[in-house]
């Protein structure tokens, strides 16, 4: 199919932006320009954000049952659609055509949920201390919400935000990434053919810094949902704080994982492994560093370097490929570095370690082992296609080693010993951690960080939370 231009989407209509500024599309497989994306400018962040009010006021009053049955149209139409949808992704963002296909269909499965969840959206009754007086607890939509959204999962970031706002009742702006911006574009399409009213959703791209900083102390904006960077994160919280605006944030990760002595390695290796090069490791919560019991180090390691050797790596459309490019030119530099600066320290590369070929932005699967405690790759988190491997002794030291950094995202660990299990839940720092298995980030489950990877949450009852008011209302009988 042929990549289409993207333009903004505001008060329900496809529009240029008002000075006709676009910024180039790339191809990450091939390094040339697919399109182009409208660059959105102050006058029509204007514009959206007073659509977004009128569309908050229209869509606050439409029932829950009636917004779920909207919502449920979208996802059908996701489904419908999903093959174009993710053909446009693959060409955006590099990831394989399957991959893309699983996000596309994953999301739908999200607006579905949430969809549900918000004919569940409580108040209560409390009983009063008087006859005549009424006591209740009511849950009203804060009101327009500003999302930031970043490229490594176009569909799906935007889509638990999206999905949290309209199921109860909130409108949305959302600052889609510039480098990925056809398939949150197709999401948008979805809730408008499904009938959302004009504004309830806006989109819009261009400058991230210029945006953020406009729309963010606006009074408008009620609410800040982002998903990107710790620093980039904290800058957008402080900035919500001096306007007492509620925030989400969703920041980065540096995910360890436990293999114990008594782990299955064939497993870890499957789970872990696969979740390692998932989109060429430009994944949030990706398996980064590899904390192996002393005792089976050597066969691990021996695994998952024949597992990353063994991965077909090329175009996204490509049938075969197994995993894509990197998204952009300055990650092939960040990987190179990483490596780099390891083996200086006296990691050994076990398996890739290098830039694949000389057009795209390929970068092959990447095992290290040995890698000291000063190495760039166990304290910043790569956000590419490489693991990193240290051993333990005694499972303590390996709980001490995750909870090391500020980061708080994801974990992973692989055990036989309920004792080791249950000392893993109670003491690993993270938002998230899956035990035995693959990341599993369901949308009944709560999704977010703690520490430096953020606060609140983007799945399970929780994450409505973030989007409601509570009040309290006594009414007395005169």
């Amino acid at each position: 199919m042929t990549y289409p231009d993207t333009r903004l989407f505001i008060s329900g209509q496809w529009q240029d932006a008002a000075d006709g500024k676009t910024l180039a599309v790339f191809n990450p497989s091939t390094g040339k320009e697919i399109g182009k994306v409208a660059h959105a400018g102050i006058a029509d962040l204007d514009l959206a954000l007073a659509a977004a009010q009128k569309g908050f006021e229209a869509w606050r009053d439409v029932s829950a049952f009636e917004r779920a049955k909207t919502m449920r149209r979208a996802a059908t139409l996701m489904r419908e659609r999903v093959d174009a949808i993710a053909e446009m992704l693959t060409q955006e963002q590099g990831k394989p055509f399957a991959e893309a296909k699983v996000e596309t269909l994953f999301s739908a499965d999200i607006i579905d949920w949430f969809a549900d969840e918000g004919m569940r959206v409580y108040g209560r009754i409390v009983p009063s201390r008087s006859l005549a007086a009424r006591q209740m607890v009511l849950k009203d939509p804060v009101g327009p919400v500003a999302a930031f959204t970043p490229w490594n999962f176009p569909i799906s970031q935007v889509v638990r935000k999206m999905s949290a706002a309209l199921a109860t009742g909130c409108s949305i702006l959302v600052k889609a990434p510039e480098e990925t911006p056809a398939s949150p574009a197709a999401l948008v399409q979805a809730f408008a053919d499904a009938g959302v009213p004009a504004g309830a959703i806006g989109l819009v791209y261009g400058n991230p810094a210029e945006i953020s900083n406009y729309l963010i102390p606006h009074p408008i904006i009620r609410k800040v949902t982002f998903t990107g960077s710790t620093p980039v994160g904290k800058q957008l919280a402080a900035l919500a704080g001096q306007h007492m605006k509620r925030v989400t944030m969703e920041l980065g990760g540096h995910a360890p994982v436990i293999v114990g002595e008594d782990a299955d390695v064939e497993l870890a290796i499957k789970s872990a492994g696969a979740a390692k090069f998932r989109n060429a490791g430009q994944v949030c919560i990706s398996p980064t560093r590899f904390l192996v019991h002393e005792s089976v180090r050597a066969e691990f390691a021996g695994a998952l370097a024949r597992h990353a050797q063994g991965l077909k790596v090329g175009d996204g459309m490509a049938s075969d490929t197994q995993m894509g490019p990197l998204a952009n030119p300055r990650r092939l530099t960040a990987m190179a570095d990483i490596v780099q600066d390891a083996v200086k320290l006296g990691a050994k590369v076990v398996a890739g370690g290098e830039r694949i070929g000389t057009s795209g932005n390929f970068f092959a699967p990447t095992v290290l082992t040995d890698v000291p405690l000063g190495a760039k790759v166990v304290n910043d988190e790569p956000f590419g296609p490489i693991a990193a491997i240290r051993s333990f002794t005694k499972i303590e030291d390996a709980i001490a080693e995750a909870n090391r950094l500020p980061f708080g995202l994801a974990g992973y660990a692989f055990t036989r010993s309920l004792k080791d299990a249950h000392l893993l839940a109670q003491r690993v720092e993270v938002g998230m951690l899956w035990i035995n298995q693959p990341a599993a980030p369901f949308p009944e489950m709560p999704f977010g960080g703690i520490k430096d990877s953020g606060y609140g949450s983007e799945g399970g009852p929780e994450a409505l939370e973030a989007y409601l008011n509570t009040r309290s209302v006594a009414i007395m009988n005169v």
